[in-house]
């Protein structure tokens, strides 16, 4: 029951405090000059009157829905019964920035609420400064630790900062953005400060390192303000990591090798070939050392010329050395006469007919496999026939013959003799065919005798003595 009493309570004193305060819409106004805004006080009651009080405006505005004397302030809202105060600003200027004061009143006292109206004022153009010093050229060493300051000043509010080089986020490390607040003509201003710092390398060389702002007065019109700093370091050669190849030369021909490397300040250049040396715009039989030519963004071209290419001339070693004041590389350079390099990797549609291949292999395997295995297709009515053809060599020397079992048997006009055949000597292979086809179409003879013979006296005992029907003459009748 107490409980019920408590929240009863709770209830009738949070409505207490909701009709005794005044509620703003919205808390905070970000505006910039020239914009049009409207700002509300509400209360949970009718009210009386409506007031209000801008920065800037000399006359306190007494609005109400029906009438209004001050041009470009409009009353804003529901109406008074509703208990609602507000004002429509139809151009704001800079001066209005600050806190606007509405004023309510309800039941014989004044209540009152407050919005911050921040007018922004566009910063100035953002200053790169340099924490760390070049030399007397402009030039930062290789490895230096580069720390530069980016300050965006006087503006409201506070801008925000972003680093990039050359167009892309610069990913390096930055300090906390820090404000700092002034006043300029009694009017509070904002300046922003961050800094940024790593250690250089040669890929930084000649390239622009941007601060730029961002601030509410941005627009698509008004783009954002930015700061530009080149970046010039020297360093020795850039390694490369792999040989540089020259192909395409025409053998018997002047061949042309041209290499292309990275240094700053410019680096002076040799050839060694095959343990002779040639520096820079110097000569040595057929082979010439061009100077170094700058193509721009510290990068050289550098140049041999072998007259009249042999084939022993793509098999020698080059070796460029290039060096400054920073340091050397060597650079390893093959020449060939081939069209293009040979492929180290296959390419898509090649790997592709390859496995396609390797698939179609392995069905037509299995295809074979599994008709075998069930006597399919081509292995259709195949069975395992241990007969020896005709043809073949066991044929020739059979272990019982058609001899054997005609031996004491009659053949009526006609007798086989083999006694000749086996007294003379062994014929090669092709002569044993020959003798055993004359020896089968004897015996065939034989055999069409001894049909006729039985089929004149009706019967005939074979060698056991049994009877066998004599064959009939096939029926021709019609």
């Amino acid at each position: 029951m107490s409980r019920i009493v408590f929240i009863f309570l709770a209830a009738i004193l949070a409505d207490a405090l909701t009709w005794a305060q005044v509620n703003v819409e919205p808390n905070t106004a970000l505006l910039n000059e020239g914009d049009r805004t409207e700002l509300l006080c509400r209360y949970g009651r009718a009210i009386n009157y409506c007031r209000i009080e801008i920065p800037g405006e000399q006359r306190v505005l007494n609005l109400s829905p029906e009438w209004s004397k001050t041009p470009g302030f409009t009353y804003y809202g529901a109406g008074l019964n509703a208990g609602q105060c507000g004002v429509s600003i139809e151009r704001v200027k800079a001066s209005n920035n600050g806190q606007v004061k509405c004023s309510l009143g309800v039941e014989g006292e004044e209540l009152s609420g407050t919005i911050d109206l921040v007018v922004a004022l566009r910063p100035q153009q953002p200053i790169i400064e340099l924490m760390t010093k070049p030399n007397r050229d402009g030039f930062f060493n290789e490895g230096t630790a580069f720390q530069a300051r980016c300050s965006v000043r006087d503006g409201r509010p506070p801008a925000n900062i972003s680093w990039y080089i050359d167009n892309m986020p610069a990913n390096k490390r930055t300090s906390q953005l820090e404000i700092l607040t002034n006043t300029v003509n009694n009017v509070e201003l904002s300046t922003s400060v961050q800094e940024i710092q790593w250690a250089l390398s040669s890929e930084d060389s000649n390239r622009k390192l941007v601060c730029r702002s961002h601030h509410q007065t941005d627009r698509e019109s008004v783009p954002p303000q930015e700061a530009a700093y080149i970046i010039n370091v020297r360093y020795a050669p850039v390694h490369q990591y792999e040989d540089a190849s020259v192909y395409g030369l025409y053998l018997d021909h002047t061949a042309i090798v041209n290499i292309t490397i990275r240094a700053s300040p410019q680096p002076k250049i040799e050839w060694t070939i095959d343990g002779a040396i040639i520096g820079q715009g110097r000569s040595d039989g057929r082979y010439s050392a061009y100077e170094p030519q700058y193509l721009g963004n510290d990068e050289y071209n550098v140049t041999l010329a072998i007259a009249g290419l042999t084939l022993e001339d793509t098999t020698k070693t080059y070796t460029l050395r290039a060096s400054n004041e920073l340091g050397f590389n060597d650079y390893k350079v093959r020449i060939s006469s081939s069209s293009k390099p040979p492929s180290s990797n296959l390419d898509v549609a090649a790997i592709v007919g390859i496995v396609v291949a390797v698939a179609v292999l392995v069905l037509v395997v299995l295809l074979i496999l599994f008709a075998r295995a069930t006597g399919r297709w081509c292995f259709g009515g195949a069975t395992l026939n241990t007969d020896i053809g005709p043809d073949s060599e066991a044929q020739i020397h059979p272990e019982m013959n058609d001899d054997e079992e005609l031996d004491g048997r009659d053949n009526g006009d006609e007798h086989i003799d083999t006694t000749q055949q086996s007294e003379e000597a062994t014929p090669p292979v092709t002569d044993k065919l020959e003798a055993q086809k004359k020896a089968d179409l004897k015996k065939s003879a034989a055999a069409t005798a001894a049909a006729v013979i039985a089929a004149g006296n009706g019967s005939q005992h074979n060698l056991n003595g049994s009877s066998i029907e004599a064959p009939k003459p096939p029926n021709t009748s019609v």
